[in-house]
């Protein structure tokens, strides 16, 4: 039984039809005080339940509304449940930075681990813990996206593929492994979540190349603006920035696309750049 979260419901339908099985949506009711009310509108009794629910937008909400989910299913009778999170948050607050702070990854996986019995995940961000077994207790899942953006990518003729930072090393250089091109890798320098500079430390032949940005999530978008503003000066002509989440926090989407940037993102977060379907790759893992 696939049930779509409210922030899933632009995927759920879709592995439903790919699995051949039952779908249902999750009814949500919102009072003015800001509480919610869950309601299933099936019956859950010793089924496998996916809870399909992408946590983007408001994540707090999201992160409330997939655990009262669980638990009512759980209620319920369900036999399993499964959370499909294609985007998951704060992997990157996995450490108390200064004295007092939560840690709030830590919070969030013990409630998940109580409430489900398997979590998939899609490139999840990660930054000290290496594996999704050192979050999770309970059976865990990381999926990627890489090879559904190796196949967009073949289509482009003369492409060279850029990672925007070290983070993107690894992952930039997997694409540009598959596709058979070029890569090179930029390093950057953060004073702060807006002020981003970066600098190429070797010399790239960007002639006649359809230059491509790959990373595994777009926020503020800084980082990639700053990479085309490098290249441009060094000669590039046409950019393409590919990640799998597509966050797009501030209009940066459109700051992105003001500076003559094509944005292509996965639909693990619905947005305007979504072009590459993760349904399949959910599905598959699934069956």
């Amino acid at each position: 039984m696939i049930i779509a979260c409210s922030h899933g419901l632009h995927l759920a339908r879709k592995i439903a039809k790919k699995l051949k099985q039952p779908y249902s949506e999750l009814e949500v009711t919102h009072f003015p005080d800001s509480e919610i009310k869950l309601r299933f509108r099936t019956n859950l009794k010793n089924k496998k339940v996916v809870l399909v629910q992408s946590f983007y937008g408001n994540v707090n909400d999201c992160i409330i509304e997939a655990l009262f989910a669980a638990e009512t299913a759980r209620d319920l009778g369900a036999r399993k449940i499964i959370l499909v999170a294609p985007y998951f948050p704060y992997l990157r607050q996995d450490k108390r930075f200064n004295p007092g702070e939560c840690i709030s990854l830590r919070t969030i996986a013990k409630n998940i681990d109580e409430d489900f019995d398997q979590v998939m995940i899609i490139d999840p961000h990660l930054h000290r813990e290496k594996t999704l077994k050192h979050i999770f207790k309970i059976s865990s899942q990381r999926l990627t996206a890489n090879p559904l953006i190796v196949d967009y990518i073949k289509k482009i003729r003369n492409a060279l593929i850029i990672g925007p930072d070290e983070e993107s090393y690894k992952w930039a250089e997997k694409v540009a492994d598959r596709i058979g091109c070029g890569c090179a890798i930029l390093e950057k320098h953060r004073k702060s979540a807006y002020d981003v500079r970066v600098t190429l430390n070797k010399k790239i032949d960007l002639d006649d190349k359809n230059v491509i940005i790959v990373d595994d999530m777009i926020s503020t978008g800084g980082t990639i603006i700053e990479t085309a503003k490098l290249l441009r000066k060094l000669g590039a002509k046409r950019f393409t920035a590919i990640c799998v989440h597509g966050i797009f926090a501030n209009n940066a989407l459109e700051k992105l696309r003001k500076n003559k940037v094509n944005v292509v993102a996965c639909n693990t977060i619905p947005n305007k750049a979504a072009r590459i379907d993760v349904s399949g790759l959910i599905a598959d893992s699934l069956r």
